[in-house]
């Protein structure tokens, strides 16, 4: 099949999601009024608006006149496609005032661009490690944990000096009982900003898996077809999917509509909803008119592979994928939203949950999880253990899993 001629949007409703229809159509719709007066002529800034969320974000932010819009990302290139994605598309009511910056938030000039075009009505940040690899040592543990929570922290401070109309902060699913350190970052970020709950109008989302997000596994597959390479992937590893657009609209939803203080989650049933990595692998290959080569082993993958280049790419029609037990530290089987003592609220919303009774620790407290994990970074030599144990201190339901491996010694 020509890779111009697939249709990734109709396999991700067709295989992934299951859904023709955006799991927020009935909550954008019944939300519309209220939607339409909070964009109507505001001015807003988006953080880490070139990944796939917050791209998203914008997109469904667009349906709505807003009068200025600032995206922030440290990603260069993604901000050069992101514009260029919006306007060569024609659907979006992209304002006069639109600018892009390929600054890190934690800069000195943020803070400049910042006081120079708010202040802001509507604040969005989407700047975050998501992944789970990104705990494989030491430095890329201090590096999640800086930006997930330190610098989140002084993003707030400077907030808190010309406070926005609505501040919406990303979380993860992994946030609900943590077993890996990513997880545990982002339940910590979110005490951070309930924190100010009271001092500014916050809000978050836990959701699911992004089908075909930047960085992941199911787009990695395109990306190893295109280069002609093998396939890697977990068995029995199962997650809730959203589309990129319903990612989009549900983190749009979240951050102006409901109560400061709000967590939001998707409602998903695990029996209809939730799908392996190498069902998403069987489906892709099959609706790209392929079989696969079951492997057992990467060896025997590559060299499977190196035998379809040699007989040219014309006419392949089957595809090495290595299928593996996962053994990787932090790697949870399965996805919750929320845990057995948070308070819901299932009506607020056609399609979305509401977590209404999160903890909220003083802000004194919060400084001092900080400064504690400053010191630790400020020393010469520590140890992942030693993180984990900082963050058991302050998260008791932080069940960290660790098994000496990482995903940076998988294909």
């Amino acid at each position: 099949m020509n890779p111009l001629m697939f249709d990734l949007d109709g396999f991700i409703r067709r295989f992934v999601t299951k859904r023709e229809r955006s799991l927020l159509a009935d909550d954008l719709s019944r939300y519309d009024t209220e939607l339409q007066e909070c964009l109507g002529g505001s001015r807003v800034l988006v953080i880490g608006g070139a990944g796939s969320i917050g791209s998203h974000y914008i997109k469904a932010l667009l349906r709505f006149p807003v009068a200025k819009l600032v995206v922030v990302d440290t990603n260069e290139n993604g901000l050069t496609e992101l514009v260029r994605d919006l306007r060569s598309d024609g659907g979006y009511r992209i304002p006069s005032d639109f600018i892009t910056y390929p600054v890190n938030f934690a800069d000195r000039v943020f803070e400049k661009l910042f006081r120079a075009h708010g202040p802001f009505d509507v604040v969005a940040n989407f700047a975050a490690h998501k992944h789970v690899r990104s705990e494989k040592d030491i430095f890329s543990i201090e590096a999640m944990i800086g930006n997930n929570v330190l610098r989140a922290r002084r993003l707030l401070e400077l907030l808190e000096q010309c406070p926005p109309r609505h501040f919406f902060c990303v979380s993860t699913d992994k946030a609900a009982n943590p077993v890996n350190i990513m997880g545990a970052s982002k339940k910590l970020m979110e005490e951070l900003i309930l924190a100010y709950a009271d001092r500014l109008p916050v809000k978050t989302a836990r959701f699911a898996n992004v089908a075909f997000s930047n960085g992941s596994l199911p787009l990695g597959f395109l990306e190893r077809l295109a280069k002609r390479q093998t396939w890697s992937c977990p068995l029995g590893i199962r997650r809730f999917f959203v589309s990129p657009m319903e990612s989009g609209e549900l983190c749009l939803l979240a951050s102006l509509i409901g109560s400061s203080g709000d967590i939001v989650f998707p409602k998903l049933d695990e029996a209809r909803d939730m799908i392996g990595f190498d069902q998403v692998a069987l489906d892709l290959l099959q609706a790209l008119g392929m079989e696969p080569i079951i492997c057992s082993s990467e060896e025997e993958a590559r060299a499977r592979m190196g035998e379809i280049r040699k007989g040219g790419s014309a006419g392949v029609r089957e595809w090495p994928v290595y299928f593996f037990e996962s053994d990787t530290s932090g790697e949870k089987a399965f996805e919750e939203f929320y845990t057995a003592d948070e308070t819901l609220d299932m009506d607020k919303f056609v399609n979305l949950g509401v977590i209404k009774n999160a903890r909220r620790r003083p802000l004194a407290e919060i400084d001092g999880i900080c400064a504690e994990l400053e010191r630790l970074f400020a020393r010469e030599a520590m140890t992942k253990a030693e993180v984990v144990e900082v963050l058991k201190n302050y998260l008791p339901n932080f069940a960290h899993i660790e098994t000496g491996k990482g995903l940076d010694q998988r294909m």
